[in-house]
């Protein structure tokens, strides 16, 4: 049989065209996990000096090509495994409808990662080794995240590679290539966007739950029940937005710029009260771009913090 033979019947009534078959796939809600933390970064090289346009670029386009291979592999995985199916409540998965074979899938899964290694060269060129080693890293993790007999979504480890890869690794990550070191201070603000991406992640755990543990799929919420789940959203969502920028005040920055992220609490408070409210199912689905959103923001703050700093000191 060949891995073709268990494909769905496709849904050609609601067939998007191929080319949106694709995008959709991406998950281009959550791909701003991919952007914040080189936003970031890049803010943070600009507020010391070291801002180089190219690097700035290709980092972006490695974490993007990470976080798309990530998820086009997560479609393919939990097709496989039984995760996605036609109970599903969250957004159609291209495997699962029927709109992609999972060969096709599995395809484009390695060319998203070939793309990301390529990006990856060039970083490898302006940061030597270390960059080689990040790039490495977080496509392995990038593939074990869902695939594989021990994949790490599985076995209720996929918050600690968000935390990791979509925070610190990636913000000092494209710091260093730009300024070539990377300080502790570096390290710690990029908890902020990977807590954010662990909240957006919380939320899509949250919604699953059910579909989660019937296929075995141990998430965070799955295994400590929806109320953690909860707890952990709003946590991440507090510290992120106001722990980070208080800690870059006090320890980094001796300006009042470096608080300006703290608005992006004002659009956080909205899906923080649907998520204290205990809704669940479908109806998390808003919620998920309401928080990659307030993550776009956080980051856009930071930033312009960065900048309004350097620009006017």
């Amino acid at each position: 049989m060949s891995e073709d033979d268990d494909s769905p019947e496709p849904t050609t009534e609601t067939r998007p065209g191929t080319l949106n078959i694709w995008f959709l796939a991406a998950r281009p809600k959550t791909l701003w996990a991919g952007v914040a933390p080189v936003l970031m970064g890049t803010g943070a090289a600009i507020g010391v000096g070291a801002f180089h346009l190219w690097s700035a670029l290709i980092a972006l386009l490695g974490a993007l090509f990470i976080q798309i291979g990530t998820n086009y592999c997560n479609d393919y995985a939990d097709f496989k495994k039984g995760a996605d199916t036609a109970e599903r409540i969250g957004p159609m998965r291209a495997t699962q409808a029927g709109w992609v074979t999972p060969r096709q899938m599995a395809w484009a899964t390695g060319i998203a990662f070939a793309l990301a290694a390529l990006a990856g060269a060039y970083m490898v060129y302006r940061g030597g080794w270390p960059m080689l080693a990040i790039t490495v890293i977080a496509i392995v993790a990038g593939i074990l995240y869902t695939a594989g007999p021990y994949a790490l979504a599985y076995l209720g480890l996929g918050d600690i590679f968000v935390l990791i890869f979509f925070g610190p690794v990636a913000v000092a990550g494209t710091f260093y290539i730009q300024a070539g070191e990377w300080p502790l201070a570096i390290w710690l603000i990029g908890l902020a966007p990977g807590l954010l991406s662990c909240a957006i992640l919380a939320i899509n755990n949250l919604r699953d739950v059910d579909q989660d543990r019937q296929a075995q799929k141990r998430t965070v919420a799955v295994r400590f029940g929806a109320g953690f789940a909860r707890a952990e959203y709003l946590a991440c969502m507090v510290i992120g937005i106001v722990a980070i920028p208080l800690y870059n005040f006090i320890y980094r920055s001796d300006t009042f710029w470096s608080l300006l992220p703290l608005l992006a609490l004002i659009g956080a408070l909205k899906p923080m009260q649907v998520v204290w409210q205990g809704t669940n199912g479908a109806a998390l689905n808003p919620v998920l771009g309401q928080t990659a959103r307030v993550l776009l923001l956080f980051a856009l703050l930071f930033t312009s913090g960065e900048v309004f700093d350097k620009i006017l000191s």
